[in-house]
């Protein structure tokens, strides 16, 4: 085989739409929110003006409008580490520059309760994806004003309201139903604060292709005090969503993402 014939998926594809999101240079604006369901892209929409539904193909939803001046583009990632690197690779070929998660996340520490905000300072990974990227012991972090600012706006919008914001260290996971009580108890005695399925691959592909990410969640669950998604918590989760949402879209008002 000779090898001018492999393919290189680091050129293919660059400059044309997009494989899987479906969309081409200059459909998207500099900053993309990232939730994980396709259904959770009109919430932020909600917020927006001039809304235009963009593409919408496979679990990668995309809708833009506009935010105290600023354009904003909202996709979604899909659930788990392998769709999010795919959906980020292809929205910063089209121009995206700054990345905010806004999804769910089970609680793992205390006091912890569902509709609470959690705003990560860095993942655990426990995922496949990110190994494909970088050595174990590659740091998936977000950027660090990014993060500052998301905890700063979200203790904002929460003042006088029963929900808390916490910052920590989050786990990503693979496997949803593989995570046993000996795995909770492991991450709860190391301090992890939560754990999602997204961020460790957001992280790692930001900063391995030089632009900007965070993350900010609605807790949906506390593993370790028994409140499970079956226990109830829908209201209060959907209610943290919307504070998330709110928190991101004044983060990249303020840091001019």
């Amino acid at each position: 085989m000779s090898q001018s014939a492999v393919v290189d998926k680091d050129a293919a594809g660059v400059g044309e739409r997009q494989y899987h999101i479906a969309i081409a240079p200059g459909e998207v604006s500099s900053v993309a929110l990232l939730p994980g369901d396709p259904f959770r892209v009109p919430l932020v929409a909600e917020f927006l003006t001039d809304v235009k539904t963009v593409a919408h193909n496979r679990e990668h939803m995309t809708m833009t409008g506009w935010y105290k001046g600023r354009h904003i583009t909202a996709t979604s990632t899909g659930m788990g580490c392998p769709s999010t690197a795919i959906a980020v690779e292809e929205l910063i070929r089209v121009g995206v520059t700054s990345f905010i998660r806004v999804g769910s996340s089970a609680g793992l520490q205390p006091g912890v309760k569902p509709g609470d905000l959690l705003v990560s300072e860095g993942a655990l990974r426990n995922d496949g994806t990110t190994a494909a990227y970088a050595h174990h012991g590659f740091p998936a972090v977000p950027d660090l004003q990014i993060a500052l600012t998301l905890a700063e706006v979200a203790r904002e919008l929460t003042a006088g309201t029963p929900a808390a914001v916490h910052s920590g260290i989050n786990a990503s996971d693979d496997a949803f139903y593989a995570e046993t009580p000996e795995w909770i108890a492991e991450l709860n005695r190391l301090g992890v604060l939560n754990v999602e399925m997204e961020s460790a691959a957001l992280y790692v592909v930001a900063r391995l292709r030089g632009v900007r990410s965070g993350m900010i969640c609605s807790t949906s669950s506390n593993l370790i005090d028994g409140t499970s998604l079956y226990s109830g918590v829908k209201e209060a989760l959907k209610e943290g969503w919307m504070r998330s949402i709110e928190a991101a879209l004044e983060t990249a008002v303020r840091l001019e993402l």
